[in-house]
């Protein structure tokens, strides 16, 4: 094992070098489980990896560390204010709520994230999603697979309607990096673009119109999702707003789980209101094996997967190192909180 750096489940250990600052990565196995290298982490400081902290083993794994990894292991006030030692947190992801900014402000502590790691993924995600709804690959992969193409005599055989895309009209909420991305996707598919987005107009070269956020509900043959989760955004997608869309339109949420109402959107799919919906996230993450999605007609859920191509997991793990490479260099980068 190279020095300054531990691998912890058994996997052995170093002693720290004196001098070095002391780095704890508290969930590392979602962001790498083990195709990736973290020796360019260990070379900054004694180092120190667990794949999984349960919230009991925080305080005690983080105690000492005067820089913190984190992915989705929450880091409140109380438990900041009792590291004494802390001054950096990482997140190994965009979103950040996980630290308790304010804080992490109060204490000194700079916590920075990783933008724009991942979105030709989610972008590829997203068309993934929308394709599998349109088109039912698995489903006529299993029929070929399972006997039933042959059985029919037929050469052809599709056991559910399958939707062409180019003339629709693909809707996005948002139009960060990422609606953007998505937006390039449906024009090169030959869809009508429109969006509801807080810029004043649509990016450069692409083709977009602006409309209402009750226009877009109600003229999209394809409803995206590409916004965050805020006060505002919170159940977006409600019962009022499902009921104002066509019965042959499609949902696709690759954003955040808590944009849609799981409850909503089930009784309207159970009622024939939407022909379709896909989402790779969901308000709780992983959800209860009763949540109503998991087992609504026309619906598809992935586990929150559009991120962690391998290639978006590389870029995520080398701008989180460099992050923490510029904060120990004294010019802290992607700071959003405590800067």
């Amino acid at each position: 094992m190279p020095g300054g750096l531990r691998m912890m489940g058994g996997q052995g250990r170093s002693e720290a070098t004196a001098g070095r600052p002391r780095i704890v990565v508290l969930d590392a196995h979602t962001l790498n489980p083990g195709d990736l290298s973290w020796q360019g982490l260990a070379a900054l400081g004694d180092t120190t990896i667990h794949d999984r902290s349960a919230p009991e083993q925080v305080l005690e794994r983080a105690a000492g560390a005067s820089v913190v990894l984190t992915n989705k292991t929450p880091l409140k006030g109380e438990l900041l204010s009792a590291l004494s030692a802390l001054r950096y947190v990482g997140v190994l992801a965009t979103g950040h709520d996980v630290v308790d900014a304010a804080a992490a402000a109060e204490g000194g502590i700079v916590v920075c994230n990783v933008p724009a790691y991942s979105t030709a993924s989610v972008a590829q995600h997203t068309f993934a999603l929308l394709l599998e709804l349109t088109n039912h690959a698995a489903l006529h992969g299993e029929a070929a697979s399972a006997g039933r193409w042959t059985a029919s005599g037929e050469f052809s055989l599709y056991e559910r309607p399958m939707l062409e895309l180019a003339g629709l009209r693909l809707g996005l909420v948002g139009l960060g990096r990422i609606g953007q991305a998505v937006a390039r996707l449906g024009q090169a598919f030959g869809m009508e673009l429109l969006a509801h987005s807080s810029k004043l107009s649509a990016p450069g070269g692409l083709p977009i119109a602006l409309v209402s956020l009750e226009q877009l509900f109600a003229e999209s043959d394809v409803l995206s999702l590409h916004c965050p989760l805020t006060a505002a955004t919170a159940g977006l997608v409600n019962a009022e707003r499902l009921a104002s869309m066509k019965p042959t339109a499609l949902l696709i949420n690759t954003a955040r789980g808590g944009l849609v109402d799981s409850a909503a959107l089930a009784r309207a799919l159970l009622a024939g209101q939407l022909a379709g919906a896909a989402l790779d996230v969901l308000e709780q993450e992983p959800p209860p094996r009763d949540h109503p999605l998991l087992t609504s007609p026309r619906c598809l859920v992935t586990p929150h997967i559009g991120w962690a191509t391998r290639a978006a997991r590389g870029r995520l793990l080398q701008v989180a190192v460099d992050n923490v490479r510029a904060f120990l260099a004294g010019a802290p980068q992607n700071v959003v909180a405590g800067g």
